[in-house]
């Protein structure tokens, strides 16, 4: 008799809400995880199957979200009111969150930026290495660190700021950079020769990239509204009170604008060496004025020491 009054006691409903809640949320789970083998087998690029995972799992926990809201809805009927205001006041207090989150949609779906891009965000420059519901992290780049070189710290950056401020991003699809290498040249050195071998070295070191960087630029003409752009290498020059600036103007991978520009650097200080003299690199140069004679009262001049 004990035990039968116990299991009329028990919340009979209850139970069954709880057994359904239990068994759908482990039918969901079970789905995702298959839905996440099947894009691994037929995605194959990296940056699709990664957003691909992320809506999978973000659809996930939206449906174990409906499916308790459907189990106890009975029970959050009468709880309508104190929700309404409690959800006014979370939202009140959370709009950061929620903003980083619709900043989250942003980037997943409006192309803003994808794993593995170079970006500048909030004035942090760096690759992203994660895209979270909330934060974007990124692997740094710079400050203490001369170039485009990783410093090693690694950055959260509140999704929020795709709203708040501009995007940089140095690959996405264009993934190429202009870059320039400023070369003072002596006076009376031949500058049709220097041009001529600064050409050469460039194209020698970055004459593919030229060419694949004008395809792409093709490409982006045909979706946005843009002029021709120079991809081949130019010179500039510059005359100045102390020396004549060439400036060398190339395109480069955005990856490899520190190593270029040193492996420019090192051919163009060997093919000037090669000149014997003809092109010569220059240095800044200060000129001593000399000093005026002082005049005595009667008339004379004396040195400055002797005075």
């Amino acid at each position: 008799m004990d035990l039968l009054s116990g299991l009329s006691a028990l919340d009979i409903p209850l139970i069954s809400r709880w057994a359904f809640l239990g068994f759908f949320i482990v039918i969901i789970f079970f789905l995702s995880r298959m839905v996440e083998k099947a894009l691994v087998r037929s995605v194959h690029e990296n940056s699709n199957l990664y957003r691909a995972k992320k809506l999978n799992r973000f659809l996930t926990y939206l449906l174990v979200f409906l499916v308790v809201t459907i189990a106890f809805s009975e029970t959050f009927r009468g709880l309508t009111i104190f929700f309404g205001v409690a959800g006014a006041g979370i939202a009140f207090s959370l709009q950061e969150v929620i903003v980083s989150f619709a900043g989250w949609l942003a980037v997943m779906f409006g192309g803003f930026y994808k794993t593995g891009d170079r970006v500048q965000l909030g004035g942090i420059k760096g690759d992203v290495m994660d895209i979270g519901l909330l934060r974007t992290t990124v692997m740094e780049l710079g400050q203490w660190v001369d170039g485009d070189l990783y410093n090693g710290r690694v950055v959260l950056i509140a999704n929020s700021f795709v709203f708040k401020e501009p995007v940089f991003n140095y690959s996405g699809d264009f993934p190429f950079l202009w870059d320039e290498l400023k070369i003072p040249i002596k006076y009376g050195s031949d500058y049709h020769k220097t041009e001529s071998l600064l050409l050469k070295v460039c194209r020698e070191d970055v004459g593919d990239l030229s060419n694949e960087s004008r395809l792409q630029w093709k490409v982006l003409q045909q979706r946005y509204r843009l002029e021709d752009a120079q991809t081949d290498p130019m010179v500039f020059i510059n005359a100045n009170d102390n020396w004549v600036e060439f400036t060398l103007r190339y395109v480069v991978d955005y990856k490899l604008r520190r190593s270029t520009k040193n492996s420019l650097f090192y051919r163009i200080l060997e093919e000037i060496d090669k000149t014997g003299g003809s092109v010569a690199i220059a240095s800044a140069t200060v000129d001593i004025v000399g000093l005026p004679e002082l005049r005595t009262a009667e008339g004379g001049s004396q040195d400055k020491h002797q005075a």
